[in-house]
């Protein structure tokens, strides 16, 4: 606490929090408390609105609150179901993403929001960098897209991180679903061609209360930001060890035999990018940190969801 800035200090802010209760807003509620006045709100909120897809109420909460920043943590996730509800992921992923914007703009509030690798088309097999051609090859990308957009045209004082296969303690994630499935089956088939970095809700929640902390003491560094785990998987590999952890923790576990398929072997409403590799290396020059290695991350939640 020491090294914090003295005028910061001696500022407290008011943070508000949309989307409290997924994967990183859960997290968030823990990281962001340190930096002032936190006020989080989901869809269930009563005494002030949460819910993205009533724009006149959450254009009030912000007016209402009047915070220093809002972190956005609340989106249409649901990237298969997104296909033939568009309505839905427009209005929660880039119509409210717009009002926010607009009215973080009027008061001179950071805007703080999570977009996705989706944005891009996932060709290539290198880590790509914020500035390069977005190119979604989904609904869900596509309206992720138009959220980034809306607050770049809107809001200059914002922080958009891009983040890629995240997982959690809490929610529903790819950990839990390959630690039900491996204690069910003695077969599985996972997808072996699709590149990425799994990166923890906490990681996430912890890096975003850091990069405000900056950008608020300094006002600067404003843009978006590539905020992964270090390295590179595939989904295949990121189960295996999922699996190797569980079973070196003493989980006695049913799968004998795991597979490596391709991504056209499993035909989806929604297509996926084959390469969602991201280039973190702007995320830790700009905010001085180094974002450790995606395995770190992993085993840890696994034993955590195991319980050991």
């Amino acid at each position: 606490m020491k090294n914090f800035d003295r005028a910061f200090m001696e500022q407290k802010m008011k943070i508000l929090l949309i989307g409290k209760n997924g994967q990183v807003g859960w997290e968030l509620q823990r990281s962001l408390c340190f930096l002032g006045e936190l006020i989080a709100i989901d869809y269930f909120d009563n005494e002030l609105c949460g819910d993205l897809t009533n724009l006149s109420g959450i254009a009030e909460t912000i007016r209402r609150v009047q915070p220093d920043v809002v972190v956005n943590a609340a989106a249409h996730t649901a990237v298969d179901k997104a296909e033939s509800d568009v309505g839905l992921a427009q209005s929660l992923n880039a119509d409210a993403v717009d009002i926010i914007a607009k009215e973080t703009a009027n008061i001179n509030a950071l805007l703080v929001h999570y977009s996705t690798d989706y944005v891009f088309d996932g060709s290539g097999s290198h880590f790509r960098r914020e500035d390069e051609k977005t190119g979604p090859l989904n609904v869900y990308g596509e309206t992720k897209l138009s959220g980034e957009l809306a607050i770049i045209n809107n809001n200059p004082r914002h922080l958009i991180f891009r983040t890629s296969w995240v997982y959690a303690t809490r929610g529903a994630n790819f950990i839990k679903t390959m630690l039900r499935l491996a204690g069910e089956k003695e077969e599985l088939s996972i997808i072996n061609d699709q590149f990425g970095a799994p990166t923890g809700a906490e990681l996430i929640a912890d890096c975003t209360s850091l990069a405000i902390h900056k950008v608020m003491s300094e006002n600067a560094n404003y843009g978006i930001y590539h905020l992964v785990a270090s390295g590179e998987t595939t989904w295949y590999h990121f189960a295996n060890l999922i699996f190797e952890t569980a079973e070196y923790n003493g989980e006695s576990l049913n799968v004998k035999k795991v597979n490596g398929v391709s991504t056209s072997s499993y035909v989806t409403p929604a297509k996926r990018p084959l390469n969602s590799r991201l280039c973190n290396r702007k995320f830790e020059q700009v905010f001085n940190v180094s974002l450790p290695d995606w395995k770190t991350g992993v085993v840890r939640v696994v034993k955590e969801t195991l319980g050991k």
